[in-house]
């Protein structure tokens, strides 16, 4: 399959024109190294997770960037963090330098590279595809398709079965990134927990109850949880209220970036479980709220999306914050629009005074196939 074109490319080019380093993260696999190597051809490449590259750079840091010429790709930094020190110093004396870093864990990349290259260096978050970087073929298919393939490129670009490739990718990257991380050491209570997270999607994160389950205490289910988010495996969706720091204290609910990655911890081995699976809603609510945070982050901007919960457990699936005011909406997983479905979002629209629209995004048909439609109301 030809290269897809990504969105936050437009951003990138733009940036790269006033900082001299360019940081690019997100999970393994989401493309990119494919995107920095598309947008900037003709720059040097190295991958910093090859052995010999890396012990290289780390006798001889000075000699190794002298090497890659005054433009370059440097990819996976994060397991060399000291380069950046280096990096730092050149482009301190240089202004003409330009490095493309990449790099797949939030938290070590991100820690390092902002104390090296404080003010320096411009942060864009690649995940995987959204649905407008994909043509009109790749979503021609069922929902219960699209949710049980994901987008991560291996599915998509390189047509890797979803069962072949999670297994593999569960196996090879978040096992072995979170275990270097974070020093799991009970491999089998951690597994239990990963599926246990993803039967909680779109769920309040409740630290005790899965402490519970999983055998392990609840600081151990906190720091696993800040350990998939700072590897993009799951996000965190915060509570909307007017008083921010209550945003900051109230439960958030737990989201994965990924829908196929999803699917695959529930045990779902075929896209036609979906179709009648009791978690459809959740991972259909999974897919229309992670759109809404590529779309953020293709845009080089942070997510600026919340839910709504009273006591009395009436909620609204998404508050969207603008600077014009508040985009609510509702997520339903019914093919055909209901007037129900808009119940809870006329209630939120008389009690905010800054509501701007009130949407449902549904699975309602377009064309004959099943996709996330929207209907203003």
């Amino acid at each position: 399959m030809p290269y897809i074109d990504r969105n936050i490319s437009d951003s990138i080019l733009t940036v790269v024109k006033y900082y001299s380093t360019i940081i690019i993260t997100g999970p393994r696999q989401s493309g990119k190294t494919t995107l920095a190597r598309h947008l900037f051809p003709n720059y040097t490449f190295v991958n910093i997770e090859d052995i010999s590259t890396r012990n290289m750079a780390k006798d001889d840091p000075t000699g190794f960037l002298d090497g890659l010429g005054p433009c370059a790709i440097i990819d996976e930094i994060q397991n060399l963090p000291e380069l950046l020190s280096s990096i730092q110093a050149r482009v301190d004396k240089d202004k003409s330098l330009r490095y493309i870093l990449t790099g797949s864990n939030n938290f070590s990349l991100l820690h390092n590279a902002m104390q090296s290259l404080a003010g320096r260096a411009a942060l864009f978050t690649v995940l995987p595809f959204s649905f407008k970087e994909l043509s009109r073929s790749c979503l021609d298919v069922s929902t219960s398709e699209l949710m049980w393939r994901g987008f991560y490129p291996g599915t998509i670009s390189d047509l890797i079965p979803p069962d072949i490739f999670y297994r593999n990718y569960y196996s090879t990257y978040i096992e072995r990134d979170i275990r270097a991380l974070g020093q799991v050491q009970h491999l089998d209570k951690f597994q239990l927990f990963m599926r246990l997270c993803a039967a909680r999607v779109g769920s309040e994160i409740n630290f005790a109850s899965l402490s519970v389950e999983a055998g392990v205490t609840a600081p151990t289910i906190s720091a696993w949880i800040s350990l998939l988010k700072a590897s993009y495996i799951v996000y965190s969706l915060p509570p909307y209220f007017v008083n921010i720091s209550k945003r900051l204290t109230k439960t958030p609910k737990l989201y994965f970036y990924d829908a196929g990655l999803l699917c695959y911890l529930l045990g779902i081995e075929q896209a036609s479980q979906l179709d009648t699976h009791p978690l459809r809603g959740a991972i259909f609510e999974n897919i229309a709220v992670t759109e809404m945070i590529k779309n953020r982050y293709n845009i080089a901007k942070e997510p600026n999306i919340y839910f709504y919960r009273e006591n009395s457990g009436r909620e609204v699936d998404i508050v969207e914050e603008t600077p014009d005011g508040l985009n609510i909406y509702e997520v339903k997983a019914g093919a055909t629009f209901q007037p129900d479905f808009t119940k809870n979002l006329k209630y939120l629209g008389k009690i905010l005074p800054n509501v701007r629209t009130s949407t449902v995004i549904y699975n309602g048909e377009t064309q004959g196939k099943n996709l996330l439609n929207i209907r203003d109301i």
